[in-house]
């Protein structure tokens, strides 16, 4: 029996994230599918969180779209939990994304590069990651 990939889709200012629940279940014809569905959309997949990240403003009726018109067939659904961080990062190629939405490699990078007014924001995101 082939597992559908169960996406759970939240939206931000500029950007959206996309949970994968069940990425351990998956085949590997899914999860590279799943890959070139995220780089074709220059987004970044991360798979310590199972979370794909796509910075392009879009709602849920858009993304439903443009999975239909995708090689995916996953089960979706619209997380209306947004999270509460408004800490945004303010310079770089992640700009206008949450700190909690950038990869963990490029926040390890600031943790040893960047000493600028963000730098508590930086900090706290690393804890609660536990890098």
């Amino acid at each position: 029996m082939i597992v559908k990939p169960k996406f759970y889709f939240t939206a931000y200012k500029n950007s959206f994230k996309v949970l994968v629940q069940n990425l351990e279940s998956l085949s590997v014809e899914q999860i590279q599918s799943i890959e070139r569905f995220v780089n074709a959309r220059k987004g970044i997949f991360d798979f310590t969180t199972y979370t794909f990240i796509i910075q392009k403003k879009l709602e849920f009726e858009e993304f439903v779209n443009l999975i239909k018109n995708s090689s995916l067939s996953p089960i979706l659904i619209n997380n209306p939990l947004k999270q509460l961080d408004i800490n945004r990062v303010s310079f770089g190629q992640y700009k206008g994304m949450s700190y909690s939405e950038i990869p963990n490699s490029y926040l390890e990078w600031l943790k040893g590069n960047y000493h600028g007014k963000d730098r508590n924001f930086i900090d706290l995101e690393l804890k609660k990651r536990k890098l």
